[in-house]
Formats: C-alpha cells, structure tokens, sequence
C-alpha cells in the first residue's frame, strides 16, 4: 500500500466519527460515506455529527462527504468500513462500482448475519479480495474515549505489514498509539466474541452480581475466546495481548459498553426487543451470538458462556436460572 493512496470511512455512526477524528489528525484530504443528508449537511455547516460523537469537532475542509456509496469507493483506494455489521449487506447491495484493487480495512466488530462470515472473511469470500487486501483496526478502544482524547490504544492487523504499517501511520497521534499484528482472522473473531461476553457481563450486573463474580466472567471468557479461536484459525497468537484481553476488559467493564448496557437490561427483565428498542445504537454483540452459536457447533468448541448468552437471547430462557446453571461451569 502506498501511503499516499486516499482514505475513505464509510458509515455514519460513533465509530465511523471517531476514525474520521483520528484520520484528521494525519490526514489533509478523507472521504466519507454516510446515507443520511440531513447529518452531512449539519457536518458541512456545524463541523459535528449531531447523532453520534457531538462533541467531536471535525474539520469540514477535510471531508469529502458523500451519500453516494459508489462516488466514494470509485474515489478511494483504502476502504474503511464501519458500518454495522446487521446493515452491511443492505450496503454493499448497492454497489455497482468495483472493489478490485482496493484495500479493505474492517472497523466492525461483528459478523455478517446473512453468511455468518466476520467480515474479512465476507469480503475475501464473496467480493474475491485478496486476503493481503484486508486488514482490521480493533481495540481495546471506545468510541467516546477518542472524541475526549483519552489515550487510546488500536491493534492493525494486516497479512500485509508494509499495508499494517501505514494504517497505523494514518492513525495514530498523541492520543492514539497503534501497534500491528498478522492476525487478522483472529483480531477479527476477537473484536466479535468480546461483544457477546460484554452482554454476558451486563447480564450478570442486571441479576445483581457483583464485582468478584465479574472478574471470574471475565477470566473465564478469555480462555472461552482461546479456544473458540483456535478451532476456527490455529495460529501461534497470545491471549493476552491487548487485541484481544485489553478489548475484551473494556468491552466487558465499561460504561461506554452498549453490549454490556444491553445485557444489564436484560438482566434487569427487559425482553430482547424491548431492549433494542430503549438504546440508541447497535448491540454488535446480540446478532453476534447466533452466528457464533453456530460456528461453534460446527467446530465442537466448549463455549458454556456463549451457549448461556444464545438460550437466554434466542430462545427466551429465565436470565436468573441460565446463570445459575452457568456459575457451576466457570472456575
């Protein structure tokens, strides 16, 4: 990848924002597709997204906004998506412009529901992208933390380290450090199971557990992620890098967390719709937990917190009894 091709982030929400605020640090030109005009036209002329991150400010002479899902891929070489995995195929749907020959970089952390693919694997396998092509910006990093300026900490997994490299570049500033990885099928599955371990913590807070319990969940769900990983793409990878326990701790402890605000209303009786219903954004983590249902009764892997989440989420069973039932299989 050459460190002068444009970058482009498509979606409109918190995540898509803070990247956007991320780039603007390094960058002089980026493009940005989001569907809704209304939200462009307030960018253009207030310099905030007033859904998401309004106390972002974004440089309007930087963007090249764009409604038009074709003009910004026919005019970008490096695709950052961040769109909601639950729409991405209603996106991508409208695509007539072409993807050969660009750089794909995945900022969702979560799973495709019409193929049950992460999304790497979704664009390799249905856009034919070069897995050299694909990359992955993950955690441990929340949205809201960037539009303060906290110090953040992103991994870019890219088979391509020279393509790894210059996102990272792109990225990083003084608020936001950025280390690589060639992992990206990991670092991708990662960034999903956290979700549905998330909404498991936010469960548990609902019924009334408390912090002793938290930290055995949260144990416990990182060697539930080792093995669920390692059946799905054996590779030599530590567990315990921040790719992957760093985003699993803050999507696990953190008040920013919308999978563990799903979960603790869930725990707290709310039914799974009413719960989508109450919260503003997308809870990566609830569609998440089917598809990872799935993949792991393919793959045999031991998962009893992942199965506690499914029952509870698709298949109405009592929050209370499931967890009781879960806290006998944790140690």
């Amino acid at each position: 990848m050459d460190e002068h091709q444009k970058i482009a982030v498509l979606g409109g929400g918190s995540w898509a924002t803070a990247i956007v605020k991320m780039l603007m640090e390094n960058l002089d030109s980026i493009g940005w597709y989001m569907r809704n005009e209304q939200t462009i036209k307030h960018i253009k002329e207030n310099e905030h997204n007033p859904k998401y991150l309004s106390s972002a400010e974004l440089q309007a002479e930087k963007l090249d906004l764009s409604s038009d899902i074709n003009y910004t891929v026919n005019n970008y070489d490096i695709l950052i998506f961040a769109i909601p995995s639950a729409f991405l195929t209603i996106e991508l749907n409208k695509l007539s412009a072409s993807l050969d020959g660009k750089t794909i970089f995945s900022a969702i952390k979560g799973i495709v529901p019409e193929t049950g693919l992460i999304v790497g694997e979704h664009f390799n396998q249905h856009f034919n992208i070069p897995l050299e092509n694909i990359g992955v910006i993950t955690g441990p990093c929340h949205a809201e933390e960037v539009a303060m300026e906290r110090l953040s900490y992103l991994t870019i997994a890219c088979i391509d380290e020279n393509k790894a490299e210059n996102m990272a570049k792109a990225i990083q500033s003084w608020y936001i450090k950025a280390t690589i990885s060639d992992d990206i099928i990991g670092t991708e599955y990662a960034a999903m199971l956290k979700n549905i371990y998330a909404i498991a913590a936010g469960i548990a807070h609902g019924l009334g557990y408390g912090d002793n319990f938290q930290a055995v969940l949260m144990s416990n769900a990182i060697r539930e992620m080792k093995r669920f990983i390692k059946k799905v793409h054996k590779m030599k990878r530590n567990i315990n890098n921040s790719a992957y326990l760093g985003d699993l701790l803050v999507t696990g402890y953190s008040t920013f967390s919308r999978n563990r605000m799903f979960g603790n209303m869930i725990g707290k009786g709310y039914t799974v719709r009413s719960a989508q219903h109450e919260m503003s954004m997308i809870a990566e983590g609830y569609y998440a937990t089917n598809s990872a249902y799935k993949i792991k009764e393919e793959n045999k892997a031991n998962t009893p917190i992942i199965d506690t989440v499914y029952k509870i989420l698709y298949t109405n069973k009592n929050p209370k009894k499931e967890f009781m039932k879960l806290t006998n299989k944790l140690d």
